[in-house]
This record gives structure tokens, sequence and C-alpha cells, in this order.
């Protein structure tokens, strides 16, 4: 049994983590840090929780030794502390964007401001099993993935493995995203009145997640786009690309099921029938399931391909207790297997 803490706990992200935890079998909820609502219970701010017995938050000076650690906090906190968390815990897995990079430079060049612990850098595993799993595996360190990206990421990797990515053209992703993304703590962007009923362009070029795409998959010519819409939980990239001539739609099929037709929470969804032929993330909701697809424009050699997938669950806390498993050797689906609701 394994005692797990969260640091940062008032979250989205951190709700979700503790409904996934509150279910697994083999860990412990030891503590759950908050400045803001220390010493309340944690039914307050996650009602999803009720009817659970669990501890209150704690003031974060409190944090005691643990197994594992998750840290659920802002981007650029983790990477203050990382020495003290490491020290409280053999297992540390970081949800926000501090340790998702390999380069300093990078980091700078996409966040705008310079890494405070980059000798920590090389340190973390990616975290995201599908394209990084070996790394995982006994690992004591990984990082959180970008929702966003890791849904760019599950649409292009079948292409790049088969070499289906035709060398000089652009690869352009476009992304639809939900407004939980935005977090917990409002803002003028995320009030209902304001966001209500949007399709909004709010970061159509430069956006930082690219760079992690770039590194997860070996490219250098990713484009990025994000379209804020009418969606709690959700995010559906559709990405664009060429195709080598001569390129099948067999060809695709292949490549897809070599990639994903091991893998425990990718589905390729391609009815040629129904309502939901290509992947929908209203379907994937609480799940830590990613849905894809593909397209292929014979006369042209473009290639559309799709990835639906819940930004709080295999955007995030999902992927992040999948990280944990591979880590501690347990069963790599504990305690992910809710497939959705429908309707919803």
């Amino acid at each position: 049994m394994k005692r797990v803490s969260i640091v940062g706990g008032s979250g989205y992200t951190a709700g979700e983590l503790l409904r996934l935890l509150t279910q697994h079998p083999h860990v412990e909820l030891a503590q759950v840090t908050s400045r803001s609502q220390a010493g309340r219970p944690l039914q307050r701010v996650h009602p999803q929780l009720r009817g659970l017995s669990l501890p209150n938050f704690c003031e974060p000076a409190s944090l005691a030794p643990a197994d594992v650690l998750f840290l659920a906090l802002p981007h650029g906190e983790a990477m203050r502390e990382i020495d003290r968390y490491t020290k409280l815990a053999p297992t540390v897995i970081d949800l926000s964007a501090d340790f998702r990079l390999n380069s300093v430079d990078e980091y700078a060049q996409w966040y705008g401001a310079a890494h405070l612990a980059p000798q920590w850098l090389s340190k973390f595993a990616y975290g995201l099993p599908e394209v990084n799993r070996a790394a995982l595996t006994g690992a004591s360190h990984a990082s959180g993935v970008g929702c966003n990206a890791a849904a760019v990421i599950l649409a292009l990797l079948p292409l790049q493995r088969a070499g289906l990515l035709l060398a000089g053209r652009p690869i352009v992703a476009e992304v639809k995203t939900g407004s939980s993304e935005g977090g917990a703590q409002e803002s003028a962007a995320t009030h209902h009145p304001v966001r209500s009923g949007v399709v909004r362009s709010y970061a159509p070029v430069g956006h930082r997640h690219t760079a992690e795409i770039q590194q997860a998959l070996s490219l250098t010519d990713v484009h990025l786009s994000l379209t804020a819409v009418e969606l709690v939980r959700g995010a559906l990239a559709t990405v664009h690309a060429f195709t080598p001539p001569g390129t099948t739609e067999q060809d695709l099929w292949r490549a897809y099921r070599n990639a994903y037709q091991a893998e425990p929470f990718i589905r390729i969804v391609r009815e040629a029938h129904g309502l939901y032929r290509r992947p929908e993330p209203k379907l994937l909701a609480g799940t830590n399931f990613a849905d894809v697809s593909f397209d292929l424009d014979a006369r042209t050699g473009r290639v559309v391909s799709v990835c639906a997938l819940d930004n709080l669950m295999k955007g995030a806390a999902g992927s992040a207790v999948q990280c944990m498993n591979i880590m501690c050797g347990f069963d790599e689906t504990t305690a992910l297997d809710f497939r959705g609701l429908h309707p919803v």
C-alpha cells in the first residue's frame, strides 16, 4: 500500500486525482495541501467526494513524507521547491508544465522566463505513456502532459511511427477546448455570460504546447491553434498533414492499428454508419480514454487525423495516475476503467 499526498489540492485537476485515488486499491490518501482551504473538508471544494472518509485540507508547510507525491500546482510553482518535494517522496509526479521540456532554451522561449531548476529537467520522464512507457517504467519522477499537446500527439503518433508524414510539408493542428482548461479560478474570460455560446479563437499562433508536441514526436514544423467552444470538459484535435504519394487508406489503417492495438486507453473510432462515426469529447467525459480517427484525401495526399479526450483526465489527472501505476509496478489500468456515460 502506497501513501499518496497531493500538493495543491483545490483545483479541478486535483479533484480528478482525488476521485481516482480514492478508488485505487493500492494507495492510501495521506495529505492534501491548500493554502486557501486549509482546515476545511475536501468535500467542500470537491462535492463528488461526499460520503467518503477523507482528511481535511492542510497547510503546505505541514506536508510530511509519503511514498508518492502529486504536484497539482500552477505553472511555475513546482520548480521553486522541487528540492524539498523530492526529499519528501521517492516518487514525484508533477502535473504542471515545469518539467515537460528537456531544454532550458526551449522552456525560456515558450514560457517567457528562465527555468528555476534546470538541473531537474533531465530527471523527469515525460508523462504520456503511449510515447514514453519505457522511460516511465521504474522512473522516480514524471512530468504531466499538456491536454492540448496530448490530443495532438496521439493524433499524429501513428503517422510519425509509420513514416507517413511527408517531409517538407507543415502540420497544422486545430484544437477545440472546453472551459475547464481555464482552471477553477475564475477570470474575465471564463465569466459565464462572456464564455457561454462562444466559438473563440484565443490562441491562433504561438501556443506553448507546440514545443511539447515537437519534442515528443521529434518534429519541427507543427503549427497549433486553439479555439474555445461551448463545452466544459474535453478537447478535440483536428490535425492536417500530408502523406507521401501513393499512400492509401489501407496504409493508414495499418499504421493506426500497429500504433494502438495494444494500448489500453486508445480506441480507433471510424464508423461507416450511425451518429457517432468519429471521436467526440462529450462521450469521453470522466474517462482516461482517447479516441482517434483519420480520413484521407487521396487526390492531394492530405490526411486529417482526429483525437478526442477529456482534458482533465487523459489530458491531466488520468495520465498522471496511469504514470503512477507504471512507475510503481501496478497494473497500468488500475482505477482507470470508467467508460463514461451516455447520454450526458
